[in-house]
């Protein structure tokens, strides 16, 4: 079947002249991943964007946190199926088949979390990350109080309204752009 051929539906630099931090980050890419995300190739025309894209998303995903890694990768494919964000879906689709070491799970969670058999404190994570997506204008104390009734902190509170508002606004971005996963990530941890 053949696969899409885009990266997104923009002219990119052939040959992108990136700053020597953002091809040393792109190298880095390519050892641990066996592949450049196609997010980050999509931001190869303006490399100042580049950067802070990437920086916001390494201390957002990987820093230290009251929530796991696996947790916020969860945020990410609830907000993202909330939104039907298919580049999303496939890539955080595949951390959390990573993550978790269960590729069950990472399907459940792309097509309906509910599905899942989540702890109580990650079901109302998803809950909150679902709503925050879909009716933002709704969220009230009663759902910060839910999470806090399950173990979370007001940092954690935190974390999670800004993992979903991250992952919200990279789902337009790809929505926008009809930007395509890399072919990779269907392959990977099944």
């Amino acid at each position: 079947m053949p696969q899409p051929d885009h990266i997104v539906r923009i002219d990119l630099p052939d040959a992108p002249a990136l700053p020597e931090d953002m091809q040393a980050y792109f190298d880095k890419c390519r050892e641990k991943l066996g592949m450049v995300p196609n997010v980050l190739a999509a931001y190869t025309g303006n490399p100042d964007k580049l950067r802070v894209f990437a920086q916001f998303y390494n201390q957002l995903m990987l820093a230290p946190s009251g929530l796991s890694k696996l947790e916020r990768e969860l945020i990410a494919v609830a907000v993202s199926s909330a939104n039907r964000c298919y580049y999303c879906l496939v890539a955080h689709g595949q951390a959390v088949r990573q993550l978790s070491g269960d590729p069950q799970l990472g399907e459940m969670m792309v097509m309906n979390y509910r599905v899942a058999d989540l702890p109580d404190r990650q079901r109302a994570m998803l809950d909150f990350a679902w709503k925050l997506t879909a009716t933002p204008h709704d969220i009230n104390d009663m759902d910060r109080d839910r999470l806090r009734d399950v173990g979370f902190g007001e940092q954690d509170i935190f974390d999670i309204v800004d993992t979903a508002a991250f992952f919200n606004y990279t789902n337009r971005m790809a929505h926008g752009l009809d930007m395509m996963p890399n072919a990779e990530y269907h392959r990977m941890d099944r």
